[in-house]
């Protein structure tokens, strides 16, 4: 987790994978190299937390499912802490929500699950809420099938996604 008032961006993400959990590191693997490509953004502003705040909806690795895949993010830890530490992230303008847990988190039921959902992400981020979100699939190395079968979302998401994220960050002081 990172994060300061100052924040403008939000990565609201599902929880730590177990190599980010090993090096306290959010998106220190692979994943957080394909995310920071996606957004447009080099590792020393990505870990900014003056301008990129980092709120998983877990903050410790779950342990893996029988198929050797993460287990979903500890429940109680999201609605123990989430509300409070969203109050002083005053400044955000854009809450980018990574994966399921995230997405439902920030928007409600999912119709479609995840794919409706990200399918629908520019009337969501069209909707007049302050900070604007905008819904993406997990970076994972497990998401390369997904990412194969809908080519919209390099083609047309991404684009928008890192004009957005340029936009917010210009508004961003560097630490």
């Amino acid at each position: 987790m990172q994060g300061s008032g100052k924040a403008r961006l939000c990565i609201a993400s599902q929880a730590p994978g177990s190599r980010a959990h090993r090096s306290g590191v959010p998106f220190k693997d692979p994943s957080g190299v394909r995310l920071r490509n996606w957004l447009g953004l080099r590792e020393p502003e990505f870990y900014d937390a003056d301008r990129v705040a980092i709120l998983p909806m877990g903050a410790c690795f779950p342990g893996l499912d029988a198929k050797g895949g993460d287990r979903p993010p500890r429940r109680e830890c999201a609605e123990r802490w989430r509300v409070e530490l969203f109050s002083g992230l005053p400044n955000l303008e854009l809450i980018l929500v990574i994966g399921q847990y995230a997405q439902a988190w920030h928007l409600g039921r999912m119709e479609g699950g995840l794919t409706g959902t990200v399918r629908r992400w520019r009337e969501i981020l069209s909707e007049p809420r302050r900070p604007r979100v905008l819904p993406l699939p997990h970076p994972s190395w497990r998401n390369n099938g997904w990412l194969k079968r809908e080519p919209w979302f390099e083609a047309e998401l991404l684009p928008v996604l890192r004009e957005e994220v340029a936009r917010v960050m210009v508004h961003a002081e560097p630490n």
